[in-house]
Formats: structure tokens, C-alpha cells, sequence
């Protein structure tokens, strides 16, 4: 007998069910190697792009909004949570032998972090999958900023934790963010692709170069970014959680 899901379950989800799996490695391997985790992250980042595409090219299913949500819950709130932690504690040399002050500041805002993007993704499944534009930073996009920070070596503990505690309020905010447009998010995925693969080429210019691209969008994006055009011209379909 065949699994439940054979027949039901297209490309584009297979590529977002890949992308939870990422995730999960993401927060194994952040507790071996940082860098590691990061460039995880932002792969995951990358397929929560490509199954957007596959959806538009192939056709989506009725699972897919619900699959994307999911999976980023995974990819973009609790392993993005957990590389924070692991760099915070392990900059300021936060031990686990006892409970101190210092960890359960990390602890509450990385705990933090988890929860309003579970919330963020929530309300962006049940208000703004067909929209233009979506309320609250995305969490591809803070995730996308915590690992090209951490991967672009421009970031201490303390600025870490004070991103991830930023993001906390920022995802939930009412800021609206417009949808890529194809083009942007076309560049946006090269560079992403190439901080993966080379991040330490040229004293790691593409991890600082996605940084840059990505806090240029989360603040200047409201204001000032182009939203007229049809719609086949933006790069939405679950890409903009």
C-alpha cells in the first residue's frame, strides 16, 4: 500500500519538505560547526525560493501553503533560534553547568524569537498568501540576516542577541513588506547561492554582500520599493513568509 501522500503531493512540496529537513540538520550541526549551520539556513532559504518557482511552473496543491508554513517553522524560526543561542552562549561563554542570569536571557530571547515567528507564519498562512504584500518581517528574511551576519564574521554575541531580540518584535509588526519582484529576487538568489557555496571567497564578500541586500529590503522595501506591475512580474506563492 502506497503512502497517503503519492498522488496528492507535487515537486514544489517536495522541495519545501526538504527544505524542514535542512533545518533540522541546521540546528544539529550548529552545536559542531557554526558556519556549517548557517550555510544551511540560508540553503534553506534558497529552497523556500525554488519551491515558489516549481509551484508557479508545475502547479500547487492544496497542501502546499500548509507544507511551507511547516517548514519554516523548522528552517527559519528554530534553527536560526539555536545558531543564535549557540553563538551567544559561546561568545560570552555562557556555561550549562548551573542556571545563571545570562542564560536565561539567551534562553527567553531565542525562546522569544521561536514564538513570534510561529505566529508571524501563522497569521502570513491565514491573511497573506494572496496578497502583494505581507504584514511583519518574513522570516525567511530574518533568518537570511541572522546567518549572513553570522557567516560574514560582522557579528559579536551581543549584536546577535540583539537581532534576534529585534526580530522578535519585528516579525509581528504591521510594516508591510511588498513582494519581490521577480528580477530582485532573481539577484537576491544568486547571492545566496554563491554565500553558500563560497562564503569565504574575497574575506567572505558574498555572506556581507546578502547582508547588505537583505537589511536594504527589510528597511527600505516599505517605503520606497516598487510595487506596481502584474503580477506575474513579483516573486510571491509561499516565498514571502
Amino acid at each position: 500500500m502506497l503512502p497517503r501522500f503519492v498522488g496528492r503531493l507535487g515537486v514544489a512540496d517536495a522541495v519545501t519538505i526538504a527544505n524542514a529537513a535542512l533545518g533540522f540538520v541546521a540546528v544539529v550541526v550548529a552545536f559542531v560547526d557554526i558556519d556549517l549551520a548557517a550555510r544551511l539556513i540560508l540553503l534553506a532559504a534558497v529552497a523556500d525560493g525554488l519551491d515558489g518557482i516549481l509551484a508557479r511552473r508545475y502547479g500547487g496543491t492544496e497542501a502546499g501553503p500548509y507544507l511551507d508554513s511547516l517548514a519554516d517553522v523548522a528552517s527559519f524560526a528554530v534553527a536560526p533560534a539555536v545558531l543564535a543561542f549557540v553563538v551567544v552562549t559561546a561568545g560570552l561563554n555562557i556555561g550549562f553547568e548551573t542556571v545563571t542570569a545570562g542564560l536565561l536571557l539567551v534562553t527567553a530571547v531565542c525562546a522569544l524569537f521561536v514564538a513570534t515567528a510561529v505566529t508571524r507564519l501563522g497569521m502570513y498562512t491565514a491573511y497573506d498568501v494572496t496578497g502583494s504584500y505581507t504584514e511583519g518581517v518574513q522570516t525567511t528574511l530574518a533568518a537570511t540576516i541572522l546567518g549572513a551576519a553570522i557567516l560574514a564574521d560582522v557579528a559579536g554575541p551581543w549584536l546577535v542577541l540583539a537581532i534576534t531580540g529585534a526580530f522578535c518584535y519585528l516579525m509581528v509588526s504591521r510594516i508591510e513588506y511588498p513582494d519581490l519582484l521577480v528580477r530582485d529576487a532573481a539577484i537576491m538568489g544568486v547571492v545566496h547561492v554563491l554565500a553558500v557555496l563560497v562564503p569565504e571567497f574575497a574575506a567572505r564578500s558574498f555572506p556581507f554582500a546578502l547582508l547588505i541586500l537583505g537589511m536594504a529590503y527589510m528597511t527600505l522595501s516599505p517605503w520606497f520599493y516598487w510595487r506596481e506591475g502584474p503580477e506575474t512580474g513579483r516573486a510571491g506563492v509561499h516565498g514571502n513568509a
